[in-house]
Parts: structure tokens; sequence; C-alpha cells
């Protein structure tokens, strides 16, 4: 039963991150009334949303107070530069509803999404610059923990250049260059990102350093640099694009480059990682063919796409990080 109404405290967290709560609590600790007014949130449910959330774990009550917890101050307060509830604006924007339909997904194999509607995905995330900054903003959010993780566990001494692939607003190649101060590099992206990379990158101080490369992945070869990253790329494609992507990846690197494919890779027995298996039922959702998989099955694929050799490291909750050497 617990997991069965899991949904019920999910959406009063999405709610939270959609109404702007963590981030009016970052400005001062406030009692109902003035925290509802500032909200704009009607008198019935208030108080009992903000002692759900409370209950929840993400709010503090000290007296009529309301604050934010130490971990919701840090990760959901907009104002704060490592905010990652973009993922969860998101979910909330989209996701929560198209996953409602997970049991006709489960009996078609078809998206549940905006293709329902003749569209698809990255058509409707980019039909408009305010969407697309939603968007990339929850890919921040998604990849803001394995990008620290990266900076930290890979060898990077080892090279001078990366280049992110897909790379949406930027998170990797700022933690990347924040962490290394001898990297350059950039990303590789539809043009229409480009201008959202910038302001990212701006907003960093380091523009000096990491560059935009507008393009189609599928349509030009990738850039040239020792490191190529594809952060929740893969399993956006069925088999036969997986394939192709990474013997492009091999083809661009330099002998001795490696390449970093990060995503939620579910563990090899496929019994353990419920959020990597969790994100595949995601794909199924959003997407004509895309699927999770194990590392097993990426160094496989790596394999046949001509790297010498490949190893597995866990980065950061359901995400782990799979590394071939040309």
């Amino acid at each position: 039963m617990r997991l069965g109404t899991g949904f019920f405290g999910s959406r009063t967290l999405l709610s939270a991150v959609e109404l702007g709560v963590f981030t009016e609590l970052g400005k001062q600790p406030m009692a109902e009334p003035a925290l509802r007014q500032r909200l704009g949130l009607h008198p019935r449910g208030s108080r009992d949303f903000l002692d759900a959330l409370v209950a929840l774990g993400v709010l503090q009550r000290r007296g009529s107070l309301y604050r934010n917890s130490p971990d919701v101050a840090l990760y959901l307060d907009r104002t704060k530069p490592g905010y990652v509830g973009g993922r969860l604006e998101m979910f909330a924007a989209r996701l929560y509803q198209y996953w409602g339909s997970l049991t006709e997904a489960l009996r078609t194999g078809s998206p549940q999404n905006e293709a329902k509607s003749g569209g698809n995905l990255f058509e409707a995330m980019y039909a408009t610059p305010a969407k697309l900054r939603v968007f990339l903003g929850g890919m921040t959010g998604l990849s803001m923990g394995p990008a620290r993780a990266i900076a930290a566990r890979f060898s990077w001494k080892k090279y001078r250049t990366f280049c992110d692939i897909g790379g949406a607003q930027g998170c990797v190649s700022v933690q990347l260059a924040l962490a290394h101060e001898h990297l350059t590099g950039g990303e590789f992206d539809l043009p229409a990102v480009g201008p959202i990379f910038a302001d990212y990158v701006k907003s960093f101080g380091l523009e000096h350093r990491l560059k935009f490369i507008a393009g189609d992945f599928f349509k030009e070869p990738l850039p040239g640099a020792d490191v190529l990253i594809m952060g929740h790329i893969l399993h956006d494609w069925d088999l036969e694009q997986k394939h192709a992507l990474l013997k492009k990846a091999y083809t661009s690197l330099p002998k001795g480059g490696a390449l970093i494919v990060y995503d939620a890779i579910i563990d090899d027995a496929r019994v353990s990682n419920v959020g990597g298996l969790l994100m595949s039922l995601n794909m199924l959702i959003e997407t004509p063919g895309g699927f999770d998989y194990t590392g097993a099955d990426c160094r496989g694929w790596m394999k046949q796409a001509g790297f010498r050799k490949s190893s597995v490291e866990h980065l950061a909750g359901a995400e782990s990080m799979v590394i071939g050497i040309k």
C-alpha cells in the first residue's frame, strides 16, 4: 500500500517545486499565513500541504515558522548554484501525466507522450525557447550528481580536451572545467541549444574555456577531442542507433582516447538498480525505441565498435559510467 500510494508524496513534492516553496523559504523562515499569501494558495489546503512537507522530511517547523531542511536548502532553492529542481519541474510539467498511461504503453509498446497526437518528445521540447529552457534545466538536475562524480573519479590528468555530445545546458562541461583547470572543451548539440549553453557557461565565468559546436550527432561527424561524453543520450535510441552512435564516437577519437557513457545503468543481474529499470520504462513512455541497459550490454557494444578495453564505475544514485578506450 505504501508503494501503491507513493504518488501522493511525489505529487506533493512536485507541486512544492512548481510553486517555489523552497525558494521562498530560502529567503527567510515564514509562518503559514505569510507563506500562503506569497505562494497564492487557498487557505483550505495550505496548512495540510505545508505540514505534509514537514512529515515528508523536506521542510522543518519550529513553533509556527516553516524552514527548509538542509538538503532542500542546498538543492531545491532556485537561487542556489547546486539547484537540481529543474528535473523535478520537468517531471511535474510532463512526465507525471504521461506515466498515468504506463499500462497502455506496456500493452502497445508505443510512446504515451506528445507522440499520441502526432508529435514527438524532442519536437515538443524544442518547440519554444521557454519549453527548451525547462527541458535543458531538467537535464542539469539529472546530470549534476553524475557530472561531479565524473570530474572526481575519471583520470583527467591524462587528457587535455573533451566534448560533451548532446550536453544540454552545459552542466557536465562546467563541472569538468571547475574541477580541472587544464581542461578545455565544450559541447556538441543542436543549434537551438547554443544560446542557453552560452548563458549557463557565462554565469560561471568559463566562456573562455568552454565552446559550443552546433550540429546533429546522427547527421554529422562528432567533433574531435581526447574524451567524448554521452550522458543520458544512448538510452534514448533503439539498438541500431546505439551501435551507430558508439561507432561514430570511436571514429572521432584519437588512439588512446576515451568515451564516457553514463546513464542509469542497470545492474547485470537486473534485480537491484530499480532506478535504472524504472528509467527504462520511462524510455518506453517517451521514445519509439529507447531503453536502458546493463554495463555488460554497453561493454559488448563498445567492443563491437572497436574499443580495445572498457570498464564500469558507479557514479551517484542509480547512475554509472561505462568507459571505453580506443
